[in-house]
């Protein structure tokens, strides 16, 4: 990372069906190039833009704790994953800048393919005024669908900033970050899970044994 200031505030969201090493190599990745002070993972209760979790609150903040256990600059924020009304991007944010105030440089860490999908999301050019946008970008990969949309083409001419520019304002940029190749799914662990398969290369060991002790995701449950 540059000798840029830590201040920014990452936000690192998603179901966590379960946590896997994709999900924490996205958060390493982060973490060692953009100028973060900590990373808040945010475990979603019922989220708007996918089917519901197929793990309860209680496995999936277990996991997460394991995941995020020892490293100071993790924190889990809980507050969203007992809802059962659904909840979006731009409420979560809308909350969040209320609760750390207008001048916290906030960013929300997106992958290349949530980032793509962004126009879908409801109200989405509110978030801009909210947050960063942080995306990882892995070398060589070529998006299913295509490039951005025109709409999030003429966000990105507008709003593209380095990685170390992020602190000096609280929202409002978007930013690219390196991330390595990394191909996992949590509805492919899931699936692996199900089958009785050897899923130990996509979770954290602990996860695996959390898991296996409660027998989530199996057909034996």
């Amino acid at each position: 990372m540059s000798a840029s200031v830590a201040n920014v505030c990452g936000i690192l969201g998603g179901t966590f069906d379960p946590v896997h090493l994709g999900h924490v190599a996205l958060a390493e990745a982060a973490m060692a190039v953009l100028p973060l002070a900590e990373i808040l993972w945010l475990p979603s209760g019922s989220p708007g833009h996918r089917e519901p979790p197929v793990a309860g609150a209680r496995e999936r903040l277990a996991m997460l704790r394991l995941v995020t256990a020892g490293n100071p600059r993790y924190r889990i924020d809980g507050s969203e994953i007992g809802r059962s009304e659904p909840t979006y991007t731009v409420h979560t944010l809308t909350r969040m800048r209320a609760q750390l105030g207008q001048t916290q440089p906030l960013a929300l860490i997106l992958g290349s393919d949530s980032f793509l999908s962004l126009p879908s999301w409801l109200r989405w050019r509110e978030l801009f005024g909210l947050a960063h946008i942080a995306v990882a970008t892995r070398p060589g990969y070529i998006p299913v669908d295509g490039g951005p949309s025109p709409e999030l083409s003429a966000e990105i001419a507008r709003r593209s900033a380095r990685p170390e520019q992020l602190g000096a304002s609280a929202a409002g940029r978007i930013a690219r970050f390196p991330m390595p190749p990394v191909d996992i799914s949590a509805s492919a662990v899931r699936a692996g899970l199900a089958a009785g398969g050897d899923v130990s290369d996509l979770l954290p060991a602990a996860v695996l044994a959390y898991i296996q002790s409660q027998l989530l995701y199996s057909r034996k449950r």
